[in-house]
């Protein structure tokens, strides 16, 4: 019992506090509507499925975590469902990125993400002197290319571009040198050259064509990025109110309960609700930082930097896919996008940090001394 109410006090209830906030955001684009929407029920039962693996996974002592074995075996497990969608996922808008069980879908490619987080974590902490050395980064990006492709090939490019920045983030905060910074991103632009020639099909290159010139194409490719817009001006300083979006009520925006919820929610809320949301991310990240730098070890530490990375390449993308500032892709807003895989990725790996938080100062110094010497 009193292990119980230790894991317990170890809560980060702040960080809980901006998130759940963020739940009801997305609860109230869904619901406004249609009443009662089949978008609205099963995100609760996603959310509250979520909600008990943060708890239990806050419980639990994840050094176990720092074991090669382990997260290689979790590597294999995500490149083997990646590979096992192509064999089994039906089509669902042009992917194959789902597994169809019964009236919900899972997106491997979310937990997929965290796996990366925590493989890089593990790399680069028992690496973090001789970071320097070039090679580390060619291998590095190597584990993340594996994910990277299998999840483009699906094709997923929205997935791809977070997991491409993923790695990206967490090079740069591992110490690499401005040298080899410039030749990640000469490699970047090498392989989106090759991308663009061979790999990303034709309505993926219209995106970025429309990004360029979003009026050019207003009624199809570029209609999903206007309407977009449109909804995010009409909301003005205060917006129109709950369940008043024209744009969304009217179905001129789609895709609003995913893809395009930050559009439907400031629509409804204004700049006055947008800049909230803002603050409630900003929140949620500066406490993960928090509790990154406080880490037992790097592994704690960067695995906290990296789930950082994650939420904030996830926001910055969807909301400037919104807002017209970049190429629409499908990624989800964290927390309030519809969707049970992201929900269960997002809260495992605020459960992980939970975990970690545990135990951050009571091993900190030898801990920290092992994982140094490579011991």
């Amino acid at each position: 019992m009193k292990k119980f109410f230790s894991a317990f006090k170890s809560i980060d209830w702040l960080l809980l506090a901006a998130v759940l906030p963020l739940l009801l955001a997305g609860l109230s684009v869904m619901n406004s509507f249609t009443g009662q929407s089949q978008y609205y029920g099963r995100q609760l039962v996603w959310i509250a499925i979520a909600l008990a693996i943060f708890f239990i996974f806050s419980f639990l002592d994840f050094r176990f975590l720092r074991a090669s074995s382990v997260l290689i075996a979790l590597f294999l497990a995500a490149i083997g469902s990646l590979i096992l969608l192509f064999f089994v996922a039906g089509v669902v808008h042009g992917t194959k990125s789902w597994f169809t069980i019964g009236a919900f879908s899972l997106q491997p490619s979310d937990p997929a993400k965290l796996i990366l987080i925590l493989i890089l974590a593990k790399y680069f902490s028992r690496r973090h002197i001789e970071i320097a050395d070039v090679k580390h980064i060619i291998v590095s990006g190597f584990y993340a290319l594996i994910i990277f492709l299998l999840v483009l090939f699906q094709p997923d490019f929205g997935s791809a571009l977070i997991i491409f920045l993923i790695w990206l983030g967490l090079v740069l905060v591992s110490g690499i040198s401005k040298k080899h910074l410039l030749l990640v991103f000469l490699t970047a632009s090498a392989v989106f050259l090759v991308m663009w020639n061979f790999l990303l099909a034709d309505y993926q290159k219209q995106r970025v064509v429309t990004f360029l010139n979003p009026l050019a194409d207003v009624r199809g490719a570029g209609y999903n990025a206007y309407q977009s817009t449109i909804a995010v001006g009409s909301g003005e300083l205060l917006g129109k109110g709950v369940g008043y979006g024209t744009q969304s009520r009217l179905k001129f925006l789609p895709e609003y309960e995913t893809d395009f919820i930050f559009a439907a929610f400031a629509e409804e809320w204004g700049f006055v609700g947008a800049l909230i949301l803002f603050a409630l991310f900003g929140a949620v990240i500066w406490r993960i930082l928090a509790n990154a730098w406080r880490g037992a070890t790097n592994f704690e530490i960067l695995f906290g930097l990296g789930l950082a990375i994650l939420f904030i390449s996830h926001f910055v993308v969807h909301v400037g896919m919104n807002i017209g500032l970049l190429p629409v892709t499908g990624v989800t807003l964290p927390f309030l996008s519809y969707g049970g895989s992201h929900l269960l990725t997002e809260f495992a790996g605020l459960g992980i940090l939970m975990g970690m938080r545990r135990y951050r100062r009571a091993v900190h110094k030898e801990s920290m001394k092992n994982e140094f010497l490579g011991v």
